[in-house]
């Protein structure tokens, strides 16, 4: 639509630039209430480039159409004056010099021999300065030479004219872009005789254009290149000077708390702030040859072209940290942010700086280089901030495929492909079997075995842990209540895990009870496991949640206690019922403390800081918890937790995890079954 009112203009003969404008200024007006939104600019720079595209190739048709007639008119004024002795000069020279094209006639060998005004005007001479030189003396050093062969096609007899749009020195050393058509015109005998050049003054539209093409490819808020322009660039830095691939760096940087800004000082000072360090950015890093960009957002990406390898990287990356570190003045108080950065340069490398092999493949272009990249700075991320990582490509297959496993689980879950094995907890007094734990397995539909260690992140990522964790309570609730029946203990208590996301649900508890009721399994012999991670971060919903549970009978279960903070107020604070010691207190670093001996004879036994760990089993046991060991896997060891008041052992040693028809037969053969 925008073209159509361009052309419709022109129709109109509103011709003068000032009309242009004007209309440009409506659909600014139109859209100054969208220009700050990149969907509202791209919507602006549309519509006025469509606006002039349609003004401007329809005043070219137009002018094209008139040098034509005019040219037409010219050819036939010349050939009438020379037949019959310019018969009809005057007509002739009102036309040539009232043109509003500049028009010249040349020799073949470029000499001028007649100028019109609005020629001289043009290139800002007087009258008569023009002709006797040369039009090679205007030509603009930066002008292309396409024109030459299409001139000797031209004098060769193969085209009667060309058209072509070209730059020349004014009087005043400016450049001024023309639009050019240039005819030929042959003697009775048919010998090329004279060049006729009409020439349009077409340098605001280029300027204009320029104005447009700059807007679409820098950044409106800090000037920088934006993500079409730098992807533009590193697309020819890969493809080489020659065509050839070539080395190629990118350094993919985000600021780490720029969130905190804009909630806390508004979104005009992380615009202040983004723009700054923009600006430093580019002022520390382009002098040497590098390009800055905005990716969206707080992302930044510097283009390393012609790339050494990591450690120019590395040193690139170095600076980019410390001119973000550098304080940031924003309304009257400084702003310090820092920045993750992920580096990988092409070809790929792994971090020792060896070229990687045949099982990883090359980017196919500059997609696969950034997607790299921006993997790379989410690593920095996760592992702390404020740093750089460097490309690894292990590390990336390795999250492609665990990005792939997390797109099959909801459709494993479906097909029944989770399952559980279930380990005894076994008193270490006498030895009796006192409960299980149930422990989530996952085998692919194409066989491959994976651990929770594996799969249940990712489900907790994707919020598939809370569909999942059910489905396994329901599992484990049915397997339990068929040992009971059976002819296992009664009192034999049931260990599943539980994440935190199960719990922050408003039906949280309403779910758990519904499994309870469909299984007949009873909540008193129902333990549920949360990691000490999610206990500490309970609030809220969650505690009551955990509250209602231990009121209906269900016990609470602190998992591998010593990993986390090891904060013992939330012990007082929440329903904790049983405290489960990490197994790396128990595995420990070598063999039996000074003087005693491992009468198994079974490798790595000690276990570990026993006077800590007898101060937690103290303190456990004051507050009325039950301790569980984890990770016995020796005799030895499980003798030693038991001398130092610990009540129930879980390990290898004890009893390995066993499908539910196993331990069926484990529980029913009794204590020294194992």
């Amino acid at each position: 639509m925008a073209e159509e009112v361009g052309a419709e203009l022109v129709a109109a003969h509103l011709t003068d630039p000032a009309a242009l404008r004007c209309s440009i200024d409506v659909l600014s007006a139109h859209f100054a209430g969208t220009v700050g939104d990149p969907a509202g600019l791209r919507r602006w720079t549309t519509a006025v480039g469509a606006l002039s595209t349609g003004y401007a190739r329809t005043l070219r048709d137009r002018t094209r159409l008139e040098q034509e007639r005019i040219s037409s008119a010219a050819f036939d004024a010349r050939a009438a004056a020379e037949d019959a002795r310019w018969r009809s000069e005057a007509r002739y020279r009102v036309v040539f010099e009232s043109a509003v094209l500049g028009i010249s006639v040349a020799d073949i060998e470029g000499r001028i021999l007649e100028a019109n005004r609005t020629l001289t005007t043009i290139l800002g001479y007087g009258p008569g300065d023009l002709v006797g030189r040369s039009v090679f003396e205007f030509i603009h050093p930066e002008d292309t030479p396409e024109m030459w062969p299409q001139i000797e096609a031209m004098l060769a007899g193969r085209v009667g004219h060309v058209r072509m749009e070209k730059s020349y020195f004014r009087a005043d050393g400016d450049q001024v872009w023309t639009e050019l058509t240039v005819s030929l015109v042959r003697s009775p005998d048919g010998e090329p005789r004279y060049l006729v050049a009409m020439v349009s003054d077409v340098t605001e539209r280029r300027r204009l254009q320029s104005r447009l093409r700059h807007q679409a490819e820098h950044d409106p808020l800090t000037g920088l290149p934006n993500r079409a322009l730098f992807f533009a660039r590193l697309e020819s830095a890969l493809a080489g000077p020659y065509g050839s691939p070539a080395p190629v760096g990118v350094c993919y940087l985000d600021l780490d708390g720029f969130k905190a800004v804009n909630d806390t000082l508004g979104h005009d000072a992380g615009d202040q702030l983004l723009r700054t360090v923009a600006h430093r950015l580019d002022a520390e890093l382009r002098p040497a040859g590098h390009t800055v960009a905005r990716m969206g957002g707080d992302e930044f990406v510097v283009l390393v072209e012609r790339c050494t390898g990591v450690d120019q990287l590395t040193a690139v990356a170095d600076r980019a940290l410390a001119v973000v570190r550098r304080p940031v003045r924003v309304r009257g108080r400084d702003v310090v942010v820092s920045a993750s950065i992920g580096i990988v340069a092409l070809p790929f490398r792994d971090p020792a700086g060896a070229a990687t092999g045949a099982d990883v493949a090359e980017p196919a272009g500059a997609a696969t280089l950034m997607q790299a990249a921006d993997t790379t700075m989410y690593w920095a991320k996760r592992d702390g901030r404020d740093r750089i990582a460097v490309f690894d490509p292990a590390r990336h297959a390795n999250d492609v495929h665990l990005f792939e496993l997390a797109g099959r689980m909801p459709g494993a879950l479906d097909r029944g492909e989770f399952h559980l094995e279930f380990q005894p907890l076994v008193a270490l007094d006498d030895g009796a079997v006192v409960g299980v734990e149930a422990l989530a397995r996952w085998r692919t539909a194409d066989g491959e075995r994976l651990g929770p260690d594996v799969f249940i992140p990712l489900a907790e990522q994707t919020g598939l842990i809370v569909p999942l964790g059910l489905h396994l309570l329901e599992q484990a609730c049915t397997a339990a209540r068929s040992w009971v029946d059976t002819g296992a203990d009664p009192g034999l208590v049931l260990s599943v895990n539980v994440a935190g996301q199960q719990l922050r649900r408003p039906d949280a508890v309403t779910r758990i009870v519904d499994v309870l009721e469909r299984t007949g399994w009873p909540a008193s012999s129902l333990q549920l496991e949360l990691t000490e991670s999610d206990l500490m971060s309970a609030t809220g919903r969650p505690v009551e949640a955990l509250e209602e549970l231990s009121r209906l009978g269900v016990r609470i279960a602190i998992d591998d206690f010593g990993t986390g903070y090891s904060n013992l107020v939330y012990l007082h604070r929440l329903p904790v019922d049983v405290l489960k010691l990490a197994g790396s207190f128990v595995t420990g670093r070598g063999g039996p403390c000074p003087g005693e001996e491992d009468p198994d004879d079974q490798g790595p036994v000690d276990v570990d800081s026993p006077v800590i760990l007898s101060a937690m089993i103290e303190l456990a046991h004051t507050l009325g918890l039950t301790v569980v060991a984890e990770s016995v896997e020796t005799g030895w060891q499980a003798r030693r937790l038991y001398d130092l008041g610990c009540d129930i052992g879980q390990g290898w040693h004890l009893g390995s995890p066993r499908p539910a028809a196993e331990l069926a037969e484990l529980l029913r053969a009794g204590p020294g079954a194992r």
